[in-house]
C-alpha cells in the first residue's frame, strides 16, 4: 500500500480540493478501510456551503461520512474484523457512560465520537466505532446499498419516535432522499402516505415508492388546505417535516389532526426562530418532537432493512462519479435541492 492517497479536503466555505494526503495511521484497536463507495448527503452539502460543522468538521479536513468498503488493515487489538472483510461503519459512537447514554439517549451523548473522511481512498475507523458501530456486509448486499445504512438509521429512529400505528395517515413534507426514505418506511408499516414536494419529479419518485396522495407545493405555497381536504378536514395522524425551514415547520403543525404528532426532522439554519400557534398546540393536544442522529441499535435496524431488500440504492442513488469530480458534484447538489444521492467512487 502507498503512503499517500487521494482525498477531498475541505479548507473552508465552498473551498474543496481533491489532493494527495497521507494514508491514515491506525492504532491497536482501529481498522483501515478501503472505501468502495461514499454517498453524498445533505449534511455534507451544508458543510461544503458553510465551510465547517460545529461538531464534526474543523477545516482543513477530509469529509464525508456515508460509506462501505473493505478492511485492508487491522490493529493488533482488533478481534471482530480481519483483512479482506466487507464492512459498513457508522459515523459515530457514544461513550455509553454519560448522563444521556445511561438513559438510552446515545444520540445525545456528551462525548459522541464523530468520524469523517469517507471522500477518500482510505478511512481510519477509530476503536470506539470499530467496537460499537461497525458491521459486516452480507455477501448478497452491495456496497451502494450498505452505504445507505447511516442515513436510514436516522430515518428509522425518527419514524419510530413518531409512534405511528398501522393504517395511520402520514404527511411527509420534503422529498429529497430523506423524505423518500420516510415514504418507503411508512409504506412498509402499512400507513397511508401524503407526500408534499416542490417539483413533479419529486412527486413521481414518491409515487414510485408507494405514496398514496401527492401534493405539489411550489414557491412556498402552503399544502395545508389540500391535506385537510384529503383527510375529511381532520388532518394527518403524523406530520414529518424533512426540509428544515421555519415555514415548513409551521405547515407540519397546521396539517396534523387533534392529538396527532409532529416530527421536526429537518434541521433549520442556525439562529432560526419559529412562531407557533400556542392555542392550536394546547387545545388540540399536539405532540411536537424533533429527531437528531441515530444510535447503534438503529444502525443495526437499518442494516436489517437493507439486508432484507426493503431499502436499496436504486431508490435513492441516481448518479455515480469518481472522487476527482466531487467539487462539481457538490456545486450541483447545492443548486438542486431535493436531488437524489450521488455515489462517489474513489
Amino acid at each position: 500500500m502507498n503512503n499517500h492517497m487521494m482525498a477531498a479536503v475541505l479548507y473552508g466555505k465552498e473551498h474543496l480540493q481533491v489532493e494527495p494526503v497521507a494514508v491514515p495511521r491506525i492504532e491497536s484497536r482501529d481498522i483501515l478501510v478501503r472505501v468502495k463507495v461514499a454517498l453524498t448527503c445533505g449534511t455534507d452539502v451544508k458543510v461544503f456551503r458553510r465551510g465547517y460543522h460545529a461538531r464534526m468538521i474543523v477545516p482543513p479536513a477530509v469529509f464525508g461520512h456515508e460509506l462501505a468498503g473493505d478492511v485492508v488493515a487491522a490493529g493488533a487489538g482488533v478481534t471482530r474484523f480481519s483483512v479482506g472483510q466487507r464492512v459498513v461503519a457508522a459515523n459515530s459512537a457514544p461513550c455509553e457512560d454519560c448522563y444521556f447514554c445511561r438513559r438510552g439517549l446515545q444520540n445525545l451523548c456528551e462525548d459522541l465520537l464523530f468520524n469523517n473522511g469517507a471522500y477518500a481512498e482510505y478511512i481510519r475507523i477509530p476503536a470506539r466505532i470499530v467496537e460499537q458501530n461497525t458491521y459486516l456486509i452480507p455477501k448478497h448486499v452491495g456496497y451502494h446499498d450498505a452505504a445507505l445504512v447511516e442515513p436510514l438509521a436516522c430515518v428509522v429512529r425518527g419514524f419510530e419516535e413518531s409512534a405511528p400505528r398501522e393504517g395511520d395517515t402520514i404527511g411527509i413534507i420534503g422529498l429529497g432522499p430523506i423524505g423518500l426514505m420516510f415514504v418507503k418506511l411508512a409504506k412498509l408499516y402499512n400507513c397511508r402516505v401524503v407526500a408534499v414536494g416542490r417539483r413533479k419529479t419529486q412527486l413521481d419518485r414518491a409515487a414510485a415508492l408507494g405514496a398514496d396522495d401527492l401534493i405539489e407545493a411550489p414557491n412556498g405555497m402552503s399544502p395545508v388546505q389540500a391535506i385537510r381536504n384529503l383527510t375529511h378536514g381532520r388532518g394527518v395522524d403524523v406530520a414529518i417535516e424533512a426540509v428544515g425551514k421555519p415555514e415548513t415547520w409551521r405547515w407540519a403543525v397546521e396539517m396534523v389532526r387533534r392529538g396527532g404528532t409532529v416530527n421536526f426532522f429537518g434541521g433549520c439554519p442556525n439562529d432560526s426562530k419559529v412562531n407557533l400557534d400556542t392555542a392550536l398546540l394546547h387545545y388540540s393536544e399536539i405532540t411536537c418532537k424533533a429527531s437528531f442522529h441515530h444510535t447503534p441499535a438503529y444502525i443495526r435496524k437499518a442494516l436489517e432493512l437493507v439486508c432484507a431488500g426493503h431499502i436499496t440504492a436504486s431508490f435513492f442513488v441516481n448518479r455515480e462519479e469518481p472522487l476527482a469530480n466531487l467539487l462539481e458534484v457538490m456545486r450541483h447538489l447545492m443548486s438542486h435541492n431535493g436531488h437524489l444521492k450521488t455515489a462517489i467512487v474513489p
